[in-house]
């Protein structure tokens, strides 16, 4: 088998086997996504790159000239992150070949996702791909994969059913806020942040009813285009804090280092409205919300972990088509490692 095909690779942690509290500490902004990409394909050896980045996931997609790179990306993205190696050994996972093939198809398909079927993580590797093609980090061989992928991810979703059930956010989001609201018409929400996960959840809910919709952020200008584009208003972020006893439903999408909401500030915004629950849905990585509010009476406190349980309940009963979408991907990725190989031989001739 070719040299160059031995070293192609992924490598990264995902909500599969990474606890919540430790995805935290790998969690990236776009800034330093792009920085760390960059670095990378100035690293010897590595020939291509591709960092996807998201709420549940940090995955690096390489061609270089040596399986062993791997080790060597791994060490940079501890020494990033100021975590320790250990922890990272224990929770990073890593496909080479045809198996980085494999990987790379069901994660553009959903079948990866934290709730199977899903299909905003096809827009999110679009875009990295997008970036790293953009910023001249990948090459002949990560563009055709990538084009390929997203063109078998279609054929997946033509061909199976993996996307039917409620498998969004928004949609699981909507669903809670029924059960614990009923109509859902009279309820306030504030949309803390203007990323389009918490976007998506905020136009659910005004799918169903809800006209009230404030949105703060830290850069004021951010949620004032969110809000023009919702219909809705904004407020400043400094002020948020004080009015958090007015909203009935909060979603929490920045992308702060810290905590924004503790324990006591949602005690002191409570105590303002006896009687009258909370929703809060932390979308953020790492979370915006303390854990420790969920103790605060009369609120809910969900994160992503928690909807992604609710959204896969149904999980067995689509069984069927997760392995038959599985089956069609494999097709797939057979096909394209044998004409990677060809190609590579041809050039070779």
């Amino acid at each position: 088998m070719s040299e160059v095909l031995e070293s192609l690779f992924v490598l990264g942690t995902s909500h599969h086997a990474t606890p919540l509290e430790v995805r935290e500490r790998f969690a990236l902004t776009e800034a330093q996504a792009s920085d760390l990409q960059k670095q990378l394909h100035t690293l010897e050896g590595i020939r291509e790159c591709l960092v996807l980045n998201t709420c549940n996931r940090l995955e690096i997609y390489c061609l270089a000239d040596s399986i062993e790179r791997a080790k060597e990306i791994s060490g940079l993205i501890c020494d990033k992150q100021n975590v320790p190696s250990e922890l990272y050994q224990q929770f990073a996972y890593s496909h080479n070949n045809l198996e980085a093939l494999q990987h790379l198809l069901e994660v553009s398909a959903g079948l990866d996702s934290q709730m199977v079927g899903e299909t905003e993580i096809l827009g999110q590797l679009k875009q990295a791909y997008v970036t790293a093609r953009e910023a001249h980090c990948t090459g002949k061989v990560l563009n055709r994969l990538f084009e390929k992928s997203f063109q078998a991810a279609k054929v997946t979703r033509t061909q199976t059913g993996i996307t039917r059930g409620k498998i969004s956010i928004g949609n699981v989001t909507v669903d809670l806020a029924s059960r614990i609201f009923g109509k859902l018409g009279n309820s306030r929400v504030l949309l803390l942040g203007s990323g389009e996960v918490g976007e998506k959840t905020a136009q659910a809910l005004k799918s169903r009813g809800i006209g009230d919709i404030s949105v703060s952020s830290r850069t004021f200008e951010n949620a004032d285009t969110l809000a023009n584009n919702l219909g809705v208003t904004a407020i400043d972020f400094d002020s948020f804090v004080d009015q958090l006893e007015h909203f009935d439903i909060i979603i929490c999408s920045t992308a702060a280092p810290d905590a924004l909401i503790s324990k006591e500030v949602m005690t002191r915004a409570m105590n303002q409205r006896p009687e009258r629950p909370c929703f809060l849905i932390d979308l953020a990585m790492p979370r915006d919300v303390d854990p420790s509010v969920e103790e605060v009476e009369n609120v809910y406190l969900y994160n992503l972990d928690d909807l992604s349980n609710i959204a896969n309940e149904n999980l067995e009963a689509r069984k069927a088509e997760i392995d038959k979408a599985r089956e069609i991907l494999k097709k797939h990725a057979w096909n394209l490692w044998l004409q990677l190989r060809r190609r590579e031989l041809m050039l070779k001739a």
